[in-house]
């Protein structure tokens, strides 16, 4: 595989660097090489960066691993950037990714608001891996509407997508909606609309005429108004011993974690959740372990009370399925020894031997990890590591996004702030070697505020 690294280009270096990494390719063997996939953010690009160049100690803290810059929007008009990235999923073949534009083709510097119309842009991997494709829309396919606001969670299923909407438009407040939408033509199939958190909410669920979207919703959290929607954020699907599926959604205005029967979905059931769970904390990232069998729910920030957890939670797939009421069968402090310590546990990963959960922890600058079976068995030293992050420039880390290469050698984590102006790069990802416990590569100019992160090999 020839690769340009993005640094020679700006060099001038272009056709020698490329006339040297083919020699190097005809003369070895060739080797899959994984790729990492980063969403920029406020910054909107897909960024793709080589592993193998990241681990380099020469490229320790620069941008010299970064393959490309992929636009997930058409520029507007006037040559604006369009695009807010937040998270994004790999299809299980590896040739098409989806990223998730929280509130659509926006300009970032300009919308400043919630409760924008979601989007899913649609890429090709191959073309995202392109230097010749850098600072372009070429990788860009097609763009689906996500089918509400602000939208966030994303899951695949064979021949679907499953997105949360998280606002209602306009606002921060008010989601409720968790759509389903054809992978091939970017068709809505199915809507599910998840119960509000009290009867004395003001809204019919499911939506029927003549009633319009809510009305007078608190614009911004925190607000002590806040509990009658949902407001699904992260999302996961997991499967029990007896076959069934369930989609589960991180609920940050109830604080709880609905659960949603895919089978009643895929019949056209509108009111397919059936039960909730109740957490005491505001819960946003969430993940399965490979066979779906558990949930891992990280807490989040309180969108009523700005309050901010420091734990994980478990949930057995199998005691929801069997009705039970108690389906959180662990809790797991992390990223600090002091459970008054809030520490904000984000986006996180199970590694593919299912043994481990990795966490980026945002307020501790640090990332835990979570052995799975201590955990289940209540053991207090079930977080067995805990990595702290560091800049370069002296700031916080701000750790959010995690995702873990497929042979299970390295975890890859997001951080960094969201800084005015937008155009700066001044993102990170760091690679943990899982054995050492170390970071052992950081790559800089990673967008704005990055989040979402995935890794493929080809």
């Amino acid at each position: 595989m020839i690769i340009c690294r993005s640094a020679l280009l700006r060099n001038g270096l272009f056709l020698i660097s490329c006339f040297i990494i083919a020699i190097c390719d005809a003369q070895e063997a060739q080797d899959d090489e994984t790729f990492i996939l980063a969403t920029g953010r406020r910054l909107p690009y897909l960024y793709a960066i080589s592993l193998a160049e990241a681990l380099k100690p020469q490229n320790d803290n620069t941008e010299n691993a970064i393959i490309s810059r992929n636009k997930v929007s058409l520029d507007r008009l006037d040559g604006e950037l369009l695009g807010d990235p937040a998270n994004l999923l790999v299809s299980e073949d590896q040739s098409i990714v989806y990223v998730v534009n929280h509130h659509g083709s926006i300009n970032n510097a300009e919308f400043r608001q919630h409760g924008g119309r979601g989007q899913i842009a649609v890429l090709n991997i191959a073309a995202a891996l392109n230097p010749h494709n850098d600072n372009t829309p070429n990788a860009l396919q097609s763009h689906f509407d996500s089918g509400g606001f602000g939208a966030i969670g994303l899951a695949l299923l064979p021949e679907m997508l499953v997105v949360s909407n998280a606002e209602n438009n306009l606002t921060e407040d008010g989601g409720n909606r968790v759509t389903f939408i054809d992978r091939s033509i970017g068709s809505l199939r199915g809507t599910v609309e998840l119960a509000l958190g009290s009867p004395d909410c003001d809204y019919p669920v499911p939506y029927v005429a003549p009633y319009g979207p809510p009305q007078n919703l608190p614009v911004l959290s925190p607000n002590p108004d806040w509990g009658c929607f949902p407001d699904p954020n992260g999302l996961a699907i997991g499967r029990s011993s007896n076959g069934s599926s369930y989609v589960f959604t991180a609920n940050g205005g109830t604080n709880d974690v609905s659960v949603i029967d895919l089978a009643r979905v895929l019949h056209g059931d509108l009111l397919a959740e059936i039960a909730r769970i109740s957490l005491d904390f505001s819960p946003w990232g969430m993940t399965s372990t490979p066979d779906g069998r558990y949930i891992i729910v990280a807490s989040g920030r309180s969108q009523k009370d700005n309050s901010v957890g420091n734990a994980i939670s478990i949930i057995d797939v199998d005691l929801v399925a069997s009705g039970v009421e108690s389906v959180v069968v662990s809790r797991v402090l992390i990223g600090t020894d002091n459970p008054e310590e809030p520490t904000l546990p984000l986006i996180p990963s199970v590694t593919p031997s299912g043994q481990e959960v990795i966490i980026p922890n945002l307020l501790s600058n640090n990332v835990s990890i979570v052995n799975i079976d201590l955990a289940l068995a209540g053991d207090a030293s079930a977080e067995i590591a805990r990595i702290p992050l560091m800049r370069s420039d002296g700031e916080p880390a701000r750790p959010r996004g995690s995702a873990i290469t497929s042979d299970g050698k390295y975890a890859v984590i997001s951080g960094g702030p969201s800084t005015q102006p937008f155009s700066q790069e001044v993102g990170h990802v760091y690679i943990i070697d899982l054995k050492l416990h170390e970071v052992v590569g950081t790559v800089t100019g990673i967008g704005n505020d990055p989040y979402g992160l995935a890794t493929v090999t080809k």
